[in-house]
């Protein structure tokens, strides 16, 4: 089965591990703050990317000097589903971003974790991991992280117009509080800064694609509407030339008006140009123009 575009970012972004101690444990923040459980009681992570899958237990190593209570084969098929249950673990976890395990926890970006602008970087990073996607930009353009943590999504809103200058947008979605990139600038520059350029590549190179194609459908129709318009046209002068004909008015043209009606017949899907430059002398395609009206002209004069 191919991999989605979205599978692919990750894959990319988890190409590069974070060398510092302060970065893994933000790059663990944010996969905690976006996984599907984050608790005293237990945390699981769900993926789908073996890649992420592979690097987990080393960020969390790094991170913490512990492992897993559970963890898949990466050759299981699905998902896959990592999880703490011990509670001195998630304790010393909890405690490692200033968390009190013994309290109802209100979860939020706990700020001198992601003090330093590498690990702001590390943060997002572990955010999109867990909680992100990114749209086939063949399809639309669409990049979005998401959380059930209120609190976690705003400051991660203000983290981001932070590091990157512009604003991602906010919406809830069920349970769930979505920040969300529609425009294709943003989130290829958004994919760079997380580590993924091939992936930012992808989305600018399908927006240039979409724009030539653009360029050339709007030249089609363009081309499609002229060509309508020089058939609608010689049918006139034809059926112009036709009455002339029939009313025995033809003969007694003046000669470059007979002319013109000679070339017309002899050439019913010629353009204006082209009949111009079979007049003897040749015309411009003005003077061509100019002729051909006459003849309808005449046409609708003998007509009434």
């Amino acid at each position: 089965m191919a991999i989605s575009f979205s599978a692919s970012a990750k894959a990319e972004v988890c190409r590069s591990l974070p060398q510092k101690s302060c970065c893994a444990l933000a790059e663990c923040f944010g996969i905690l703050l976006y996984c599907n459980s984050f608790q005293p009681d237990g945390i699981k992570i769900i993926t789908e990317s073996r890649e992420f899958a592979y690097i987990l237990p080393k960020l969390f190593h790094k991170a913490f000097g512990l492992a897993f209570d559970s963890f898949p084969s990466l050759e299981a098929p699905g998902k896959l589903v990592f999880q703490i249950w011990e509670r001195e673990k998630t304790g010393r976890i909890m405690a490692s971003f200033g968390f009190d395990a013994r309290e109802i926890l209100a979860l939020h970006v706990n700020l001198p974790v992601v003090e330093e602008d590498c690990c702001k970087g590390a943060f997002l990073r572990g955010a999109f991991l867990a909680g992100g996607s990114v749209t086939d930009p063949g399809k639309g353009y669409h990049m979005e992280i998401t959380t059930t943590h209120q609190s976690v999504a705003r400051e991660t809103d203000a983290l981001m117009r932070e590091v990157m200058d512009f604003p991602p947008k906010l919406a809830r979605r069920g349970g769930g509080q979505v920040l969300y990139l529609k425009q294709s600038e943003q989130i290829s520059d958004f994919l760079t800064y997380l580590g993924a350029p091939v992936a930012a590549m992808g989305i600018m190179e399908a927006r240039l694609e979409k724009e030539l194609n653009n360029k050339v459908n709007r030249r089609c129709n363009c081309d499609d509407a002229n060509i309508s318009k020089v058939v609608e046209a010689a049918q006139e002068q034809l059926g112009a030339i036709r009455v002339l004909r029939e009313a025995g008015q033809l003969e007694t043209l003046p000669p470059k008006l007979r002319q013109a009606a000679d070339a017309r017949e002899a050439n019913p899907s010629a353009s204006l140009s082209e009949l111009a430059v079979m007049m003897e002398p040749p015309i411009t395609k003005p003077a061509m123009n100019n002729r051909m009206k006459k003849l309808v002209l005449l046409a609708k004069e003998t007509g009434k």
